[in-house]
């Protein structure tokens, strides 16, 4: 009897190799590249700053800090935390906005060896509580207009040592792009002999051992938008096979060294994905960071044309909003290389792409599919946007994973593999995947093969490229037939009077779910519920077909997703029916 490939592994990933490698865009390099070889992101940090001591590490709003420098406060920091009695494996909290002092924290407590724990700076009362309690810090670094908001959750922990951080010692003084409200008033501030950076100076360097690969670097929250957030451990390895894997595809012209880009970033750099635009990828590749504290679509037209901004990553909704600004058009954007999008709120479309590039010159591309639990970016949609293949494929189009990574999809009960075209559980296996949950840390035998069971419902098609349908624990049941929030999403995205939607499901007597879509429409597109509902029975099969409600705006966590926890109250407002 001949064997399927869906009843061997081992046959299964070679078939889906071969797909792979059919379909693999001829100018992406198929194995990871380490210009300086697998080592801890810091000592990439390191050679830059010998190769190339003046070239702008961070441009923040006129203040620049160059790679010497950069490399040099984190020195100063490393050895500030064990002048402190901070030891390899304690956890440094670091409760900070975007700002220089964020990425100088990031290396040096790395390169101290103990374990970098970003904290929201937006976490108050109960939240801030239970991030704490899960990372039990030794110490603190916090900005000092937070210091009365974590300081009375300090008491009876193992904090012992606080350091303060002000933002009047990283302003310019002739400011080179708007600056927002927080940096506005730390114009009026004077820097205190306190502050961190005054402390960093009085502060001789000492050599720190170089962290071992396979040593705890980070604890990342994940978002606790379905639940309390837990902390993932990633270590060293996992930072710096990241930054390879993702760069050598995503951004081929960077490697080989051929080209330093220019990378804009707003991400909250302390959740995954702005940890790794706003402070991994940078390093690793030795480039020019342009650091906006915050969104702003006025500082993003003046910092593109004005630093030469050759990469970025929007969501969907900072691309509508520069889309429709009247100085975007008279907006230099040549120096643009590489823009990626990510539809949280809005969702990536055909106008979108077309409009970007009548404006830029440039493409625009879905980012990526990725979690906190695998430090984000597992894939690339590079390479896939002639005649928009990607964005009318079957959503969510997430691409090929990156060199090193693989993918396969798994019946979510029995576990068996599911032939290509069938849903089920995306199951994915990385150098990146984390080492466990903080207070829960497993060893290899607790992930049976190297495979992480994501709780991501997902295809791999007939070509070997992944598509993401959502989380299954928001699956839907509509008369027997599976429903997922995040397709409709995308697909109510497409319509062009749709600014943004979030999808949910509510208990129906007869069909047992009945789906619900919150919708934003577009100011002066004359869409009503009554429309969107005909376009969708034209577009979507008939159980896919939501109830429609209107709102003004959709509430939005920190990371700029909808917050469907938000949500809830509304769904149980709603009767059936439109409104």
């Amino acid at each position: 009897m001949v064997m399927t490939y869906t009843q061997s592994e081992a046959l299964y990933l070679q078939e889906l190799r071969r797909r792979q490698e059919e379909c693999w865009p001829a100018d992406r390099p198929r194995e990871a590249q380490y210009p300086f070889g697998e080592r801890p992101i810091t000592e990439y940090l390191r050679e830059w700053a010998a190769r190339d001591p003046q070239r702008v590490a961070i441009e923040f709003y006129g203040h620049t800090i160059t790679y010497a420098e950069l490399n040099d406060l984190s020195d100063r920091l490393a050895s500030l935390l064990e002048e402190r009695g901070i030891r390899s494996g304690e956890r440094v909290a670091v409760m900070l906005p975007n700002c220089p002092q964020f990425n100088v924290a990031f290396h040096g407590t790395l390169k101290r060896g103990a374990v970098l724990v970003p904290l929201s700076p937006l976490a108050r009362g109960g939240e801030l509580q239970h991030l704490l309690d899960e990372a039990d810090p030794a110490a603190l670094i916090v900005l000092d207009a937070l210091w009365p908001v974590a300081e009375p959750l300090l008491a009876g922990r193992n904090v012992r040592e606080v350091f303060r951080v002000g933002l009047a010692g990283v302003l310019a003084q002739s400011p080179t792009l708007p600056l927002p409200e927080l940096l506005q008033a730390a114009q009026a501030q004077t820097v205190s002999g306190d502050d961190l950076l005054p402390l960093l100076r009085q502060v001789t360097p000492r050599p720190q051992p170089v962290p071992e690969l396979d040593s705890p670097a980070v604890i990342n929250f994940s978002g606790g938008t379905t639940g309390l957030p837990k902390g993932c451990l990633h270590h060293h390895r996992d930072l710096i096979y990241t930054s390879a894997s993702y760069c050598t595809v995503a951004l081929p012209d960077a490697l080989p060294l051929s080209e330093r880009p220019v990378m804009l970033s707003f991400l909250p750099q302390f959740w995954i994905a702005g940890e790794d635009m706003g402070v991994l990828f940078p390093a690793f590749l030795g480039a020019t960071l342009v650091l906006l504290l915050r969104w702003d679509v006025q500082a993003f037209l003046q910092a593109v044309p004005r630093h030469g901004v050759t990469v970025t990553t929007l969501l969907v909704d900072q691309v509508d909003e520069i889309l429709n600004h009247p100085q975007a058009a008279p907006t230099d954007f040549s120096s643009l290389r590489q823009v990626n999008a990510v539809s949280f709120m809005r969702k990536l479309n055909p106008d979108y792409r077309r409009r970007w590039a009548d404006l830029t010159g440039s493409v625009i591309a879905e980012a990526s599919y990725g979690m906190t639990e695998t430090n984000t970016c597992d894939t690339f949609t590079g390479g896939f946007q002639e005649n928009d293949f990607d964005l009318n494929s079957q959503p969510t189009f997430v691409g090929l994973p990156v060199p090193g990574t693989e993918f396969k999809i798994c019946d979510f009960g029995s576990g068996a593999l599911q032939p290509f075209g069938t849903e089920g559980e995306i199951c994915v296996r990385s150098p990146a995947v984390f080492k466990g949950y903080w207070h829960e840390r497993h060893d290899p035998s607790d992930l049976p093969g190297g495979w992480l069971h994501t709780g991501d419902s997902g295809v791999i098609d007939e070509q070997g490229l992944l598509h993401y349908l959502g989380r299954r624990r928001e699956m839907l049941k509509v008369n027997g037939m599976s429903v997922f929030p995040a397709e409709l999403e995308m697909l109510l995205g497409r319509h062009p009077g749709v600014a943004g939607v979030g999808v949910l499901g509510r208990a129906h007597p007869t069909r047992g779910d009945e789906v619900v879509a919150f919708v934003v429409p577009r100011p002066d597109s004359g869409l009503t519920p009554e429309t969107l509902s005909a376009w969708c029975r034209d577009e979507m099969a008939s159980y896919k077909v939501p109830t429609v409600h209107f709102l003004d705006e959709l509430p939005l966590t920190a990371t700029g997703k909808v917050d469907k926890k938000q949500l809830l109250p509304r769904l149980a407002e709603v009767a059936g029916g439109n409104a």
